[in-house]
């Protein structure tokens, strides 16, 4: 076992993912930790693992918005707190407090998606255009209604979603972890072989190892092709100047004028979703994107050898930007293609040094330096922050629709017996028994005692099954006559028991209940009868032909009705309404008197009450002297207001001759 150093100050200070110490390379292990958990590519992670938080002191500073946040002091603590990915998730918590934070890979794949955005400011570190783009994806997610975390992977191979992979060696180096970013080992490697892999990287090959860096957002584009792991043949031991560990072979950046400043949102975007605009400068914008893209494709054309021999492809794009790329022929990328890799941490303007920038993040060892326990806490409080997985939704099963039976085709005879058939019940139903007659005359093979069909039984009778019983559920008194004497319908065939009560037809107004009949009997037609006077029909026919039918028992007749009992009811009947006439009568009439005796009442006290006031009036003594025309004062001055000067002096002659005979006359 080798000896613990305790320390990490034997090794150099920036230690190159390609060029790992041979001593610190054979110890190295991926750290066992319970957050990260990366299944089978085949079911990708929506969260990603949570790495270790570097620090250099005893505090930790650590966020608690963002999962995954390497804070190593206070000075980086502060450059997190005023990022976009530290805003986007505050923001999003205070809108929606069930909001689940997005990783620094996943805010990258965000705001890559909305890169346009990003543009409109003079440098790549201004305010307002972070300001910009965080507010554009708070108003896309409010918008869309989707999850921040369901991003377009469809041009992207499926790999690993953990954007640091975390290795340690207790033994030689206590407390200290170890972080390489997992886009730079080969697609679908599994969590368990990162070690082999890291471990290959370091292998010396005879042909140049290339990257190749492409990045475009509201018309910068900036690329290069790097060499990011140069040979050491023949390299000399004395040479007090270090080697470099990459070396640029390729580099370009260029800008057209897509988008309207401040304003994000390329061109073809904005008329895609408002049509396209007419003024000049949305001209220039158009023309724009189309030299940006004829730019793009040269370079990468041009490029096309380097670009060919590239280990991987890093790029920055807007989805509707990134056919730009592939989407073209001859071109050296193809969509698909396992090489491509997107950032897997935010990005600026595209510069030559945010890809320097970039390239050296992707190519540089994290170190870490925290205890057990320290991880332990960490860990801990990293999972409650972690949502619940959300319980598997049960599908419902769905009931199969039952399948509607097709109706039977008719042929011209069945169609002309339906319609017959329909007519024949509409008469009966309505009492139309003169048209019925001549119907009957017409179609010599009805018959009174004919069964009514079973789709005219559904359709028209309600269960019903012969005329009689139509005719006597309609309440047709002159109908069920005809047909129980003249044409001899058999009254004792049986209701079903599924048919309707009676009176259930519509034109029935003067339904009462079915008649009583003897516990166990059938009904007949007779109780079905929608009236008394069409079950009289039923009782005079009893009685004027009793020999036709036991009555009482087949038919459930109970007393007939003669003639004369007839004659005996109309006549009770005729005498009951006399009466009730000659009260109605009488009681009418003594609503008048007792109207008439009000009225007198009346006017009498009426009277009374005038005379009263009258007498009331008389007997009040007048006070003081009385003048001509009422009492003095206004209410005399007002007595005169309105008339003419003529009308006043007359009033005035006739007030003055008062008062010389009222002095005349008290001499």
């Amino acid at each position: 076992m080798a000896k613990p150093v305790g320390s990490t100050r034997d090794l150099k200070e920036n230690i190159h993912v390609f060029n790992i110490p041979t001593g610190l390379l054979d110890v190295l292990s991926l750290r066992d930790t319970s957050l990260v958990e990366t299944p089978a590519p085949a079911a990708a992670p929506k969260h990603p693992a949570t790495p270790p938080q570097p620090t250099t002191s005893g505090s930790t500073p650590s966020c608690t918005a963002c999962l995954g946040a390497n804070l190593s002091d206070v000075r980086e603590q502060r450059s997190h707190f005023r990022s976009d990915w530290h805003r986007y998730n505050v923001k999003m918590r205070l809108q929606d407090p069930s909001h689940k934070p997005v990783s620094e890979e996943q805010f990258a794949r965000l705001v890559q998606d909305l890169a346009e955005s990003l543009s409109g400011s003079e440098s790549s570190t201004d305010s307002s255009s972070s300001e910009d783009a965080v507010s554009a994806l708070l108003q896309r997610k409010k918008k869309r209604g989707i999850d921040n975390e369901q991003l377009d992977d469809d041009d992207m191979p499926n790999l690993p979603r953990s954007p640091i992979a975390w290795f340690h060696a207790p033994n030689e180096y206590p407390d200290t972890q170890f972080g390489v970013y997992t886009a730079v080992f080969p697609t679908k490697t599994e969590p368990a072989h990162y070690t082999n892999a890291l471990r290959s990287l370091q292998t010396e090959s005879p042909e140049d190892r290339l990257w190749t860096m492409l990045a475009t957002a509201g018309g910068h584009f900036a690329g290069l092709v790097v060499r990011v792991k140069i040979p050491r043949q023949g390299e000399s031991s004395k040479s007090k100047k270090a080697a470099p560990e990459m070396e640029i072979i390729k580099h370009k950046t260029f800008h057209r004028y897509t988008t309207r400043r401040k304003q994000g949102g390329s061109q073809s975007v904005n008329d895609n979703a408002k049509g396209p605009a007419k003024s000049a400068g949305a001209q220039l914008r158009r023309y724009g994107e189309q030299a940006l893209r004829e730019d793009i494709q040269g370079i990468l054309a041009e490029w096309s050898e380097e670009v060919g021999k590239s280990e991987l492809v890093f790029f920055r794009a807007s989805v509707s930007n990134r056919k730009m790329f592939w989407d073209w022929e001859n071109a050296p990328i193809k969509k698909g293609d396992d090489r491509l890799r997107t950032f897997p941490f935010p990005t600026r303007r595209p510069t030559q040094a945010e890809l320097m920038r970039c390239l050296i993040e992707l190519t540089r060892v994290k170190v870490s330096h925290l205890s057990e326990d320290a991880l332990r806490a960490l860990e801990e409080s990293q999972r409650a922050t972690l949502p619940k997985p959300k319980a598997p939704v049960i599908k419902a099963q769905v009931l199969e629709k039952p399948v509607k039976e097709k109706p039977a085709v008719l042929s011209k005879e069945e169609e002309a017996a339906r319609d017959r058939w329909t007519r024949l019940i509409d008469m009966i139903i309505k009492g139309r028994i003169d048209p019925l007659k001549t119907f009957w005359e017409k179609n010599s093979d009805i018959s009174a005692n004919m069964m009514v069909p079973e789709w005219a039984q559904a359709q028209t009778t309600r269960g019903l099954t012969t005329l009689l019983q139509v005719a006597s559920a309609a309440g047709q008194e002159e109908m069920v006559k005809w047909l129980l004497e003249d044409q001899r319908a058999d009254p004792t065939v049986p209701v079903p028991s599924g048919a309707i009560a009676a009176s259930a037809f519509p034109t029935v107004s003067d339904s009462e209940s079915e008649a009583p009949r003897v516990a166990g009997q059938a009904r007949k037609a007779y109780h079905i009868a929608a009236n008394r006077s069409t079950r009289n029909v039923f009782r005079r026919a009893a009685y004027a032909h009793p020999d036709w039918y036991n009555w009482k028992e087949d038919v459930g007749v109970t007393s007939v009705l003669s003639p004369e009992m007839q004659a005996e009811r109309d006549k009770k009947k005729t005498a009951r309404r006399a009466n009730l006439r000659d009260k109605l009568r009488e009681r009418e009439k003594l609503r008048e008197e007792q109207a008439r005796v009000e009225e007198l009442a009346a006017k009498e006290a009426e009277a009374r009450e005038r005379e009263l006031a009258a007498q009331v009036k008389l007997s009040t003594p007048v006070a003081g002297p009385q003048k001509l025309g009422g009492s003095g004062g206004p209410s005399g001055a007002n007595s005169l207001a309105g008339l003419t000067p003529e009308m006043r002096a007359k009033i005035e002659r006739e007030r003055r001759a008062r008062a010389a005979e009222a002095r005349l006359s008290g001499r």
